[in-house]
Parts: C-alpha cells; structure tokens; sequence
C-alpha cells in the first residue's frame, strides 16, 4: 500500500461463522470480509454451505458459533429486519416480487417497509415522499425507469432479477447480499446484470453467490470458494483460477460437467 492509499473500508464481517445440523457441519469456521467498492464472490458446489452462509450473514438463521458485524457493530443476536434497517439488502434465488403491481409499486412498498412510520396510520401511504422517492431513485439505479409502470409479472426474468435488485436498493442499503442473480438469465440478460453490479460495486459492498463462473471471473474482485462447509481458497480471482486445490475440488468438475 502506497503512503497515499486509504484502507479498504470494511462494510460487513464474518468471524468464525459456524452452523451444525444435529451432527451434520453445514459451514464450518468461515470467515470473509465485503469492502465498499468491490464484488466478493463465494463459489462451490450444491451442498458446499453457501447459501447457509449468507443466511448467517442477512440474519435469517443464527449461526452456531461465530460473529457478524455490520458497519462495525456486533449484530449477530440481530433478527434480518433489524440488519435491513441497519443498511444490509438481500436478494434471493426465486423471485420475491409482488406481481400484479408496478415497477414502481414494488420498489415503493420495500421502500415504505424500511422507513416504518408508525405515526403517520392515517396518512395515504401513496404520499409519502421519502418512499416515493427512494423508489424513483432505486428503480432507475436498477436500470428500469422505461418499465416504472409496468406490471412486475409482465417483465422478462432478466428484468424481474433486476426489480429483486431494485427493491433492495430502495431501503438504502450499504451491503448487497445478492444470491444467484443470473439463475436461467441468457446472455444478454447477463450482460445487462453484469453491468449493473458493477454500477452498484462503487458505492456498495457486495456479495455474489453464483453459479456462472464465467461472470464470476469477470466482476468479482475476489473469490472464496467453499467445500462441504469450509473455505479452501479465498484470494484474487487469477489465484483462485490457478490454485490446484481449487481446480481439483471444483473448477475441474464444473469444466467437465
């Protein structure tokens, strides 16, 4: 690091994460850090602990033993509400859109979900501007302000995956879980993703749980890469593509499978 560097910033932390099954060792002792600035990708197999591991992560399930930090604070007893309000955005790998409403409906709802206001009941929900507001600016982060009224059921899976993107951004997040964004896209449908996150990786933290290695190579800034529950390499996707270890576990069977 030159004299004139600044350290990465350190958005989310996981030390240790740990979570058992009965007898069965999902993730076991994985640790990882997501800067501001970049795309860290995991990577593995069906069955390797990924999607545990997020869920440790967004607070949807507590982990065994370990800790999480969020923005420098210990968050590991939070529930995935609270972490959302703390400024963590989740997307996951089926859809969660409401489809009968709009583009900008969608974005508005997670946007009115995350500012909570309580003593406004009795107010039109409608005409609460920082919602609205947050929405407009979600949706045209994500890409889809020529789509804002259109119903989310009637957009492409492409599009649909860059709405899931678009209402996380709409509660203001700082980190990104982002959980299979490219399942069954075709290639200009990736593109498109592909070009968003790395849009978004300037003023967030992201992490990409995906099965396209192709993508992965091109946007992640580092990779982990987990079998049966542990990290066996965690480095610079040109480390990673050479590390024998990682090419005997899973790059070799995913080029020959």
């Amino acid at each position: 690091m030159s004299p004139m560097a600044q350290p990465a910033e350190v958005l989310l932390r996981g030390r240790e994460l740990t979570r058992r099954w009965g007898g069965l060792l999902a993730v076991d002792r994985v640790s990882l850090e997501l800067q501001r600035g970049s795309v860290h990708a995991v990577i593995g197999t069906n069955g390797a602990g990924k999607s545990t591991l997020i869920n440790m992560l967004s607070g949807e399930l507590a982990p065994s033993s370990g800790k999480v930090e969020l923005l420098g604070r210990d968050v590991t007893t939070w529930s995935q509400p609270r972490r959302a309000r703390a400024g963590l955005g989740r997307s996951y790998q089926r859809n969660t859109i409401f489809a009968a409403f709009s583009v900008f409906e969608n974005c508005r709802l997670a946007a009115q979900a995350h500012t909570q206001r309580p003593w406004a009941l009795f107010s039109d929900a409608r005409h609460c501007e920082a919602s609205t507001s947050a929405a407009r600016v979600a949706v045209a982060s994500a890409g889809l302000l020529d789509q804002l009224e259109r119903p989310a059921g009637a957009l492409s899976h492409g599009q649909k995956r860059q709405l899931e993107i678009a209402m996380c951004l709409a509660t203001g997040p700082q980190v990104l879980l982002l959980d299979e964004p490219l399942a069954g896209m075709g290639a200009d449908e990736t593109e498109r993703m592909l070009q968003l996150l790395a849009e978004l990786r300037t003023g967030h933290a992201i992490l990409l749980v995906e099965h396209d290695m192709d993508a992965v190579f091109r946007i992640a800034d580092r990779i982990t890469v987990m079998v049966n529950g542990a990290v066996i390499a965690s480095d610079t996707p040109q480390a990673v593509r050479t590390n024998p270890a990682v090419q005997a576990a899973y790059l070799g069977e995913h080029e020959h499978g």
